[in-house]
């Protein structure tokens, strides 16, 4: 079983510094302090893999950054497939890599990157008629809306055991094309991009995002939920407001402005919006009365990791699990794969804390004790 390996350095660099991603902004992540995330995210579905001792897989890895450094790094043997990158790579590296794995035998590619890896992807399979190829995603980019994806790169290492065992089929999932640019102006724009073909092991995988209705009903719960909530808080509670319009329901009964698809925070009657994970922690010198207000993505159920990297390991532990307020309806819930959420936080220790089961306030008074896996 020839598996390749592809990773893209730069994805997911815009998350923590909260540029929504890395498409052009590379640079100024930089400046605000981004460091890489895709390597670490390589190396911990590479160690997994190592600790499965799957039998009979190779390692064909792209050059350099995109794959041969994280897999010297991680001790694991491996080719690396001929082909040239840019000192700073591109799409069109990827596309390249893409053909030459599949030239060299590969047909399991696992990507670590995000949707615009995922997108790139497509471009190389339909470009090349690559029809046989299967795809894996490692998540390591800020938003992930496609359903590509496993959960977390242990996941992916767990999909290459079940396929090797053949106890597993073929699927078609979903690439979404999300407009960065303009999700940096707060507006949501994402299609569907096309399909990618990969392993089904349903367990492992996210699924595709699905936006929530936008119904009477569904907008009188959010503003139930909300109402409840800052009942229920301290007095003086400076909130972490994360990402959704259930949140931005609660913002507008505080008589603040929500960035709909930021980070904000809110402290001392005031908000700041949009901000990163370094303000919220040069902003908050004591954290007993700070809590940090979620609602699930929609369809996936993932809490922390997918577009709320701002929201991070030490801004979670800081605040404690017991400070982290979960709001999502009934209905929304209800279309939430196996109606439990996932956590995927890009810290293992911190994910571990999480899961279990958590409170969530569905309407006015009314709380479901539901899985976090």
């Amino acid at each position: 079983m020839n598996v390749g390996l592809l990773v893209n350095p730069i994805a997911g660099m815009g998350g923590r510094v909260g540029l929504k991603g890395t498409d052009g902004v590379v640079r100024e992540a930089i400046k605000r302090g981004a460091k890489p995330v895709a390597p670490r995210r390589a190396r911990e579905f590479l160690d997994a893999l190592k600790s499965l001792r799957v039998p009979d897989i190779s390692l064909t890895a792209c050059p350099g950054p995109m794959g041969a450094g994280v897999c010297r790094q991680a001790d694991v043997k491996h080719d690396v497939v001929d082909v040239a990158i840019g000192i700073e790579t591109a799409s069109e590296d990827t596309v390249r890599c893409v053909k030459a794995l599949y030239n060299s035998g590969v047909r399991l590619l696992v990507f670590v990157g995000g949707d615009g890896t995922a997108r790139d992807i497509l471009d190389a399979v339909t470009q090349g008629d690559l029809a046989d190829l299967m795809v894996l995603g490692v998540p390591s980019g800020v938003k992930m809306y496609s359903g590509i994806f496993v959960v977390n790169p242990r996941d992916a290492a767990e999909v290459i055991r079940v396929m090797r065992e053949g106890n597993t089929g073929t699927t078609e999932f979903e690439v979404m094309d999300a407009d960065e640019e303009a999700i940096r102006q707060d507006k949501f724009v994402v299609r569907l991009y096309g399909y990618l073909r990969g392993p089904s092991v349903p367990a492992r995988f996210q699924g595709s995002k699905q936006i929530s209705a936008e119904t009477t009903d569904e907008h009188e719960a959010q503003e139930a939920i909300a109402r409840y909530v800052l009942e229920t808080l301290p007095k003086g509670a400076t909130l972490i407001l994360g990402p959704g319009t259930t949140v931005k329901t609660l913002a507008g009964l505080l008589g603040v402005k929500k960035t709909t698809l930021g980070v904000d925070l809110y402290q001392n009657g005031t908000v700041q919006n949009d901000v990163n994970e370094s303000r919220i922690l040069d902003s908050v010198e004591e954290f007993s009365n700070v809590w940090i207000i979620v609602s699930p993505i929609g369809h996936q159920g993932v809490l922390f990791g997918r577009g709320n990297q701002q929201i991070s390991p030490r801004v979670i532990e800081r605040a404690g699990r017991d400070h982290i307020r979960v709001l999502c309806t009934v209905s929304k819930l209800r279309g939430i794969e196996g109606e439990s959420l996932k956590v995927d936080t890009g810290d293992p220790s911190v994910d571990q804390m999480l899961r279990g089961y958590m409170r969530v306030i569905s309407d006015y008074g009314e709380i479901r004790l539901v899985k976090v896996e």
